[in-house]
């Protein structure tokens, strides 16, 4: 155990680790969200149970992870850069009693890859310590970062979710309950939180008034009732617990001895979940109106046959997260499925990297082509996004080399021709290929036989939800919360700013 009380951070302010966040060696796809995962649960072990959540939503950062505990007003902390399993052994979870447990796994968006970043982020009150983990990116940071500076608050990291916890623990300094003081702060904030925050007396879930980062509740059996939020459902069903409903836009829930109570603190609330975490982000056995992901990115797929098929031998999609629409594609269009892409499943985010020479010679970590499976083959893949284009353009090259007579490459998502400031690490514009480029322009740079995607009406219709409940804005450029002109600049750097 790590007591709050004794943390140390040992590095340099300049200090990054984090290699893998060049361009060259950065995936070609938006970068991960985090995962938020929070319980109150007496009598069961809470720091396992938020291991194991945290665990399952491994996918939405692999920078670094933390949990913090609540054993009556004493607070147990341990964070540290790297994978859940890297971070936490047998020996750390036995030192975090409590009955309340708040976990984080994170991929930066506001604020560096550093330890000292690494969540929960966690702060003394005159009612005790408070631990907040964040999901998403608020807009207004530079407004809220003077204020909180101009009233003698001392912030030691570079990220967001801190300011979020300062601007709780002020209000509640200054009278405020842990409820009216968390409100007090959320109304101060501007963009995408989707939170878990941790008291000595309970635990809150809360979304932003848009919901645009998704935060669900369940509920473990017992009397009385024990409950678990997480951003996912796949973090309920990994310990064994039952979905019992979203966080809605715009509410807090607040969940103590007396159960779980439910508030809501925006009053016009606008449900504009990110569409992204439906297309990839979202683990495809996590469930979204009352489905899983599999079966609506299945059916992207088939809606992307419908729009856009050719004559082929064979569909296939780019493992894992163009499978589903792969097989979509196939059954609507009668084109065989099978694998032409064997993924390295053990790679994960390497810091060491390949030579010059190793890059020449065509090493292939992740993916590795079925050469018997492509030779004089018309073959098709399926992929959810493309967002430079330099991975898509290897793979091609990579598919070709194995004997693909001819090679169709079909996106199951539009065009990404806008960045995302919601919490959601894409490029600035100029590096976003279909912002500079038309369709035929990316067909001729990837050297596709044809090149494909999916309508933006096609995307949301197949929803089968209101098409205007949903941020797409990495499509459109239609943003739901107001971008500030300095922080527009920093990636709209295409756009006409007009002053």
């Amino acid at each position: 155990m790590i007591p709050i009380d004794s943390v140390t951070l040992d590095e340099s302010p300049n200090q990054t680790n984090n290699p893998s966040h060049s361009q060259e060696n950065r995936p070609d796809k938006p970068e991960e969200a985090c995962g938020v995962f929070g319980i109150y649960a007496p009598g069961e072990n809470v720091a396992k149970l938020t291991y194991f959540g945290l665990y399952a939503l491994q996918h939405r950062g692999q920078e670094s992870a933390g949990i913090a505990t609540f054993e009556g007003t004493q607070v147990h902390l341990h964070k540290d850069m790297g994978l859940v399993s890297q971070v936490f052994n047998e020996s750390i979870l036995e030192e975090l009693p409590g009955n309340i447990g708040v976990g984080h796994t994170r991929y930066s968006t506001t604020g560096s890859s550093r330890k000292v970043n690494a969540q929960p982020a966690v702060l003394d009150t005159r009612l005790g310590k408070l631990a907040l983990a964040h999901n998403g990116n608020l807009v207004n940071t530079v407004q809220l970062r003077e204020e909180l500076i101009n009233s003698n608050c001392n912030l030691v990291t570079t990220t967001d979710s801190e300011m979020i916890a300062f601007a709780i623990a002020q209000a509640v300094n200054a009278g405020a309950d842990w409820l009216e003081g968390a409100i007090q702060a959320f109304h101060r904030c501007q963009g995408a939180f989707s939170l878990v925050v941790g008291t000595p007396v309970g635990v809150m879930g809360v979304r932003d008034t848009n919901g645009i980062r998704p935060l669900v509740i369940g509920t473990l059996a017992g009397n009385p009732v024990r409950y678990v939020l997480s951003s996912e459902t796949c973090g309920l069903d990994i310990i064994g617990a039952e979905y019992l409903r979203d966080v809605e836009p715009g509410e807090v829930v607040w969940i103590t001895e007396e159960g779980l109570a439910s508030y809501h603190w925006s009053e016009q609330p606008q449900r504009k979940l990110c569409i992204f975490e439906m297309i990839y982000f979202a683990r495809p056995d996590s469930q979204m109106h009352n489905e899983s992901l599999y079966s609506y990115r299945m059916r992207l797929g088939r809606q992307l046959a419908a729009e856009s098929c050719v004559e082929a031998d064979i569909v296939f999609g780019v493992p894992d997260s163009g499978i589903p629409a792969a097989i979509g594609f196939s059954q609507a269009s009668g084109i065989a499925y099978g694998e032409g892409l064997i993924k390295n499943r053990y790679v994960g985010r390497t810091f060491i990297q390949p030579t010059q020479t190793m890059r020449e010679s065509g090493i292939k970590m992740k993916l590795n082509p079925l050469k018997d499976v492509l030779a004089g083959k018309r073959v098709i893949i399926v992929d959810d996004s493309i967002v430079r284009g330099t991975t898509s353009r290897k793979l091609v090259k990579a598919l070709r080399e194995a004997g693909a007579a001819e090679v169709h490459m079909r996106i199951s998502s539009p065009p990404v021709t806008h960045p995302c400031f919601y919490g959601i690490d894409t490029d600035s514009q100029d590096q976003l290929i279909a912002a500079t480029k038309s369709v035929e322009e990316i067909a001729k740079q990837l050297e596709v036989d044809s090149l494909a995607y999916l309508s933006w009406d096609g995307m949301l219709e197949t929803t089968r939800e209101d098409k205007n409940s949903f941020c797409s804005a990495c499509f459109t450029g239609d943003y739901p919360v107001t971008i500030p002109e300095q922080v527009k600049r920093s990636k709209l750097i295409l756009e006409k700013v007009v002053v």
